[in-house]
This record gives structure tokens, C-alpha cells and sequence, in this order.
């Protein structure tokens, strides 16, 4: 009774205990839930298109055609939902997440599949526009850092098991077991979010569809964006067809696939924390040399995906400089909005989100292109890291902006 109490009295402005408040766990819990849905499906994309019979590129539009979705939820949906209750849309959107996860595991076809997905997309797209603002919003000032980045933990836990256990389920009991599990773990995360979120957060009223058109005018934004989609869309043309890349020329068996995505995962996670620490001072500065080193090593991958160690080991590096980026792109993108246009953060780092999804969609479907060419599966790697040169100049520009604005 003291426990449901203490959670009632936290308000936007803070929370009167030393602790972290259990709320951010509902927060964590329903992060891991939405990662999951977004990345397993690189992992499933042979099962699923085996059982659907459609083609592995025609599968990959599972994983564009969701970014869209999310790309239209984060910048859109949230400023549309400014001025609903905090709680009430939270709670929407995870209903929403089952829901479309519901309806991805009974699709008969591919088209109810896809619709699923988009559904789906909407929902995590609102939810981690608005999530750092909750999480914030539940602890003292000199907390929120700490309380943001432990919802996010949520994503990245999601890429670390969520992912591997996700296609090991789906390898073993069929793919549509795995959008059950997810759903399962929307629920958890509903039902969670109901009892610990309080209710008396406060709307964040500046996220408008007016705050829209000063973000996109701003040049330092709109490359800001631009490097995060094009960065993020390197990334994704090899990472949406790992798992064939490493059955088909790499060699491995279906169930070692799964086992590699766990140390992709692992990558991923230290990556994320790495890069964190590097950005804090000067994002531009280091992501313009993990941009570098991310081209480099999608480029070395080409020559190296024939052999299982060597593969293995730029895989690694691979996943710790591809998401190494999202902290400090992150920080970019308020950094400027601080400055130049206050008041737009909130909606700024939503068309950011919705930047990160572009990227995976173009990136996902570049790949599909390449694929279904006479370049080939083989040559995916190589394409993607043309992607991380054009990000390299990007980056290189909004350097020179940057000085300029000095």
C-alpha cells in the first residue's frame, strides 16, 4: 500500500525518493518488448519467407515498410498526441503494440503481414518519441540522464537476447510463435505501465505540428538528420540480410545463425555505451571518425564474409560501430535544438527517430535491390559502405556549418 502510494506522488518535476522510481522499469520492460519486434525479423527472414513462399527481398520489406511506420508515428503521431495524458497514450500505444503483433502472428498472407507491421511501426514510433520525456520526467533534474538511458537499456537488451531468442523460436516453433512471444511481452509491458506509471504526468504541449516546419528549416538540422539516416541506412543494407549473407556464403548452419546474433548483440550493446562516453564533448568530431570506421569495416566485410572467423570478427566491430553512432546523433540533434530553436527538442528528436527508420527502410531496401540484381547477396557489403562515405562528407559539412555558426 506505502509502495502504490510513493509511486502516485511523482510528478514532472521529479520524485521525493533517493531511489529510482519503479515506473522506469514499465518503461524498460515495453522497450525491450518494441526492439524486439523491430530487429527479429532480420533473423527470420529466410523462415519467413520459406513458409509464405515469397522471395528473401520480397521478406525484407517486413523491416522497410515497419521503419516507415515508425517514421510516420515519431514525428507526426507525437506531435498530433501533444496534449493527450502521458499515461492514457502510453497505455494506447503498448495496446496497439499487441494488437499489431496479435494480428502479425494469425496473417494469412504476406499483404495482412506487412499491414501488421506498419500498425506495429506507429505504435513504436509515439513510444520512444515520448519515452525519454517520461523517463525524465519521473526523477530529479540531476537524474534524468540516468533515467533516460535505462529505458533505453530496454532497446539494447532487446538486441542482445530479445533478437537471438526471438529467431531461435521462430527456427524451432515456426515464426508466428515469436510474434506471440512478443506480444506476450507487450502485455507484461501494459500491464506494467498501468500500475507503476503515475498519473499525473504533465503533456508536453510544445510537441506541435507547428514546432515541424522550424525544425525543417534549419540547415544544421536537416543535415544532422540526413547523416543519421544515411548512416543508419549503411548499416541496414548488409544487417537485413545477415542471416542469408551467413547461410549462404559464409556458411554457417541455421541454428549458428542465431548464436551470431547473439555476439552482434553483445557488439551492439558496447558499442552503444562506448560511443555514449566518446559523444559527450563533441559529437560531430567523433562521429565524423566512427562514420569512418564503420565504412571500413562494411567494406573489409565484403572480402571477409567468405571465411567463418574472419567474418565473425568484423561482425563484431561492425555492430559496436553501427549503433556506437546512435548516442552521439542523438545529443547532435538537441544539442542544436537548444541553441538555435528552443522548444523543438521533443519534436526534433522525434524527426530523428523518424530519421534512424528512413535510414533503415532506404538501407533494407537497397539491399533487396542488390540482391535480386546481377550484383548479388555478396555485394551488400561493399554498397552499404558507399552509404558511410556520403555520411562521411554529411558530416564533414555539418562540421563546417557548425564552425560557421560559432
Amino acid at each position: 500500500m506505502n509502495f502504490q502510494k510513493d509511486i502516485q506522488i511523482k510528478t514532472e518535476s521529479g520524485v521525493k525518493g533517493k531511489g529510482l522510481p519503479a515506473a522506469l522499469w514499465a518503461l524498460t520492460i515495453s522497450a525491450f518488448g518494441i526492439g524486439t519486434t523491430e530487429f527479429v525479423i532480420v533473423g527470420l527472414l529466410p523462415t519467413v519467407a520459406g513458409d509464405l513462399g515469397i522471395s528473401i527481398p520480397s521478406a525484407g520489406l517486413l523491416v522497410s515498410l515497419y521503419a516507415i511506420g515508425v517514421a510516420i508515428g515519431a514525428p507526426i503521431l507525437t506531435a498530433l498526441t501533444g496534449k493527450v495524458p502521458r499515461k492514457m497514450l502510453l497505455i494506447s500505444i503498448m495496446m496497439l503494440f499487441v494488437i499489431g503483433n496479435g494480428l502479425a502472428s494469425i496473417a494469412p498472407g504476406f499483404i495482412t503481414l506487412v499491414m501488421a507491421r506498419i500498425l506495429t511501426g506507429f505504435a513504436h514510433g509515439v513510444y520512444f518519441s515520448i519515452g525519454s520525456t517520461i523517463a525524465a520526467s519521473l526523477v530529479p533534474e540531476e537524474k534524468r540522464a540516468t533515467a533516460i538511458s535505462i529505458m533505453f537499456a530496454g532497446l539494447t537488451l532487446a538486441i542482445v537476447t530479445g533478437v537471438p531468442l526471438g529467431t531461435f523460436i521462430g527456427q524451432h516453433f515456426g515464426w508466428r510463435a515469436t510474434f506471440i512471444g512478443v506480444s506476450i511481452l507487450g502485455i507484461i509491458g501494459l500491464i506494467a505501465s498501468m500500475l507503476l506509471v503515475p498519473k499525473n504526468l504533465k503533456s508536453d504541449q510544445s510537441a506541435s505540428l507547428k514546432s515541424l516546419p522550424k525544425v525543417f528549416g534549419n540547415r544544421r538540422m536537416i543535415f544532422a538528420f540526413l547523416m543519421t539516416a544515411m548512416g543508419y541506412g549503411g548499416t541496414f543494407v548488409v544487417f537485413t540480410y545477415l542471416s542469408p549473407i551467413l547461410q549462404e556464403i559464409t556458411g554457417f548452419q541455421e541454428s549458428t545463425v542465431t548464436f551470431i546474433l547473439l555476439i552482434y548483440g553483445i557488439a551492439i550493446a558496447l558499442g552503444n555505451l562506448l560511443g555514449g562516453k566518446t559523444a559527450n564533448k563533441n559529437p560531430l568530431k567523433a562521429l565524423l571518425w566512427m562514420f569512418a570506421a564503420q565504412g571500413l569495416v562494411l567494406l573489409a566485410f565484403y572480402f571477409t564474409a567468405g571465411n567463418q572467423v574472419l567474418s565473425i570478427i568484423t561482425l563484431f566491430l561492425l555492430g559496436g560501430l553501427s549503433f556506437a553512432t546512435v548516442p552521439g546523433l542523438q545529443l547532435l540533434v538537441v544539442q542544436i535544438a537548444e541553441k538555435e530553436l528552443p522548444g523543438t527538442e521533443d519534436v526534433a528528436s522525434g524527426i530523428n527517430i523518424a530519421a534512424f527508420n528512413i535510414g533503415i527502410a532506404v538501407g533494407s531496401y537497397t539491399g533487396g535491390l542488390i540482391v535480386t540484381s546481377s550484383l548479388g547477396l555478396a555485394s551488400t557489403p561493399w554498397i552499404g559502405a558507399l552509404f558511410l562515405a556520403a555520411t562521411v562528407l554529411i558530416t564533414l559539412y555539418s562540421i563546417r556549418l557548425s564552425k560557421n555558426q560559432k
